[in-house]
């Protein structure tokens, strides 16, 4: 087989050096495999260190604009009344809206501004008339049932200058007229109870409980149209925070104006997104309120941060307090991203990221537009002090993902590059070597032929000098043979040796040498001529 020879000396050389070079090929494939691998992770740990970095720089960034919104409660906090309610005013109209300043004192609750919060966590009861002042009325009401004397006694009252009590009054005579079928005596007069505006009737406002008497008594009529209307007018004034009421009241009157807008089947069926903002800023005061009691008892912290998720909204409450009252913000969604987000958007150009916002129960606060398996950096709101979990990724991850993958092929193209060099000149080299190789093989085989050729004229030509030397030759004639041999076999030895140099001339580059066509006949004719002695040129002649 071909291969065989490359066993023989010094083909192993070869094949050794063949071994070698498959060794450093394998050698430096697995180190290829682990560059890639180490490129892979340190781009990894690149990118995942610049978000980290982002998450850090908007981290800071939002804790600041936080913290200005808090220094802005605690400046209200030792403000006058009149300067603090005025102050708290022009603070939520800078904010915006879905944003209410809230204050908490021995007075009571105090918001800014009032129509943004549909009912509040404590009333304080109103100074009213006596009960003993409707009693006789009450007994010829409810006891006797001397009706037509109860609703004279509720006129008298009605023409009373205390306001309260006139107030009272005509809430008493519309029932009564009610009672007794006067239906639309009792329209007027809740119409003039209406007309009262702030005053109180039973813990109530009095143009409240007028309109809500007015919508049952419409009811009673079957004026659907006219019901209607009213329902509507009652539960826009409900949600404009006209009146100051409890949850528990506020909740009624809702109740009641769902009923009669026809909305059982659906509670929220007629809210809008604002009405909804403004039932969770409601709760959020709730909430705030309940967080003062614990501070009142010193269960809590005089300041602090905090974000609820009520009404399926999030709400974002901060307060600080003194031990004589607290001023809190309770905020929705658009401060969030107004007043806090958007200071932050340079930054978060800058470092070309997108950001989201959870609560403590992961809960979607600010919406984010990256799945769960995308990378990113997350601070919780122990690290950050946030009421919330912030979350960092890439604004623009395809292009770090091609970026990497770029470098990633530019690499690969070198180390394919440099194999390639590396194999291409293993393989000139072995063939050098090969090449070396047969030449010393050639080398090897033609000193064996020319040593043969010097060996034949140099024993005919020791032969006849030894028997010239002895003596041994019979004959003048044969002597003379024996002189011509020898010339003959000198100038065979010399051709043999010019042959030698000319080839050592022709491959130092000193003699020019060309090919040229011959004739096999004429060729062999010379060769027997010269080599052959004469007796035998016949015979060989005929053969060739």
């Amino acid at each position: 087989m071909w291969f065989r020879k490359w066993f023989r000396p010094p083909g192993r050389w070869l094949l050794l050096f063949l071994m070698v070079t498959l060794l450093l090929a394998a050698a430096w494939g697995w180190l290829g495999i682990r560059l890639l691998q180490q490129e892979r992770s340190l781009e990894s740990q690149r990118i995942q260190e610049r978000l980290d970095h982002a998450a850090d720089l908007v981290a800071a960034a939002l804790v600041q604009s936080l913290s200005k919104s808090e220094d802005r409660l605690g400046a209200l906090l030792v403000l006058p009344n009149a300067q603090r309610t005025a102050a708290a005013s022009g603070l939520a109209k800078e904010l915006g809206e879905g944003t209410l300043i809230i204050g908490f004192d021995s007075r009571g609750v105090g918001a800014s501004p009032a129509d943004r919060l549909l009912y509040y966590p404590f009333v304080a009861e109103p100074k009213g008339p006596s009960d003993t002042v409707f009693a006789p009325g009450e007994a010829l009401e409810f006891e006797t049932k001397d009706l037509p004397e109860a609703i004279e006694f509720y006129r008298k009252l009605a023409d009373s200058e205390d306001a309260g009590t006139r107030a009272g009054a005509l809430l008493r005579l519309a029932r009564t007229l009610r009672k007794t079928r006067q239906l639309p005596a009792a329209l007027a007069t809740y119409d003039q109870l209406a007309r009262m505006g702030p005053e109180t009737v039973e813990g109530l406002p009095a143009e409240l409980a007028a309109r809500q008497g007015r919508c049952e008594l419409l009811e009673e009529l079957g004026q659907i149209a006219a019901l209607q209307h009213q329902s509507r007018m009652l539960n826009a004034d409900l949600h404009s925070g006209r009146w100051r009421l409890t949850r528990p009241v506020y909740l009624f009157y809702e109740e009641q104006t769902r009923r009669w807008l026809n909305a059982d089947q659906d509670p929220h069926s007629y809210k809008d997104g604002a009405e909804q903002e403004a039932l969770s800023l409601a709760a959020g005061v709730e909430s705030l309120w309940e967080e003062w009691q614990r501070i009142r008892r010193g269960e809590s912290a005089p300041s602090g941060r905090r974000s609820v998720w009520l009404h399926d909204r999030p709400v974002l409450v901060v307060w600080r307090s003194t031990s004589e009252r607290l001023m809190g913000l309770v905020a929705g969604s658009y401060y969030v991203q107004q007043h806090l987000l958007r200071p932050a958007r340079p930054l978060t150009d800058r470092e070309d990221v997108q950001i989201g916002l959870t609560d403590a129960e992961g809960r979607c606060v600010f919406p984010f537009a990256f799945g769960a398996t995308l990378r990113r950096a997350v601070r919780t709101g122990s690290d950050t002090h946030l009421p919330w979990t912030l979350h960092v990724a890439s604004r623009d991850p395809g292009r770090e993902v091609a970026q990497l993958a770029g470098r990633r092929r530019f690499l690969l193209a070198g180390l394919a590059l440099i194999a390639t060099v590396v194999l291409v000149g293993s393989y000139f080299t072995a063939r050098a070597m090969m090449r070396e190789l047969e030449v010393g093989r050639l080398q090897s085989d033609f000193v064996s032929a020319v040593s043969h050729e010097f060996r034949t004229p140099l024993a005919s030509l020791r032969q006849l000098s030894e028997l010239l030397a002895d003596g041994r030759v019979p004959s003048e004639q044969r002597r003379q043979e024996y002189y011509e041999a020898l010339n003959r076999e000198s100038e065979r030895l010399h051709r043999l040796v010019e042959g030698l140099l000319d080839f050592g001339r022709m491959e130092a580059g000193a003699r020019e040498y060309h090919f040229e066509a011959l004739d096999p006949a004429a060729l062999v004719r010379e060769v027997v001529e010269e080599f052959c002695p004469q007796s035998q040129r016949t015979g060989v002649s005929r053969r060739g």
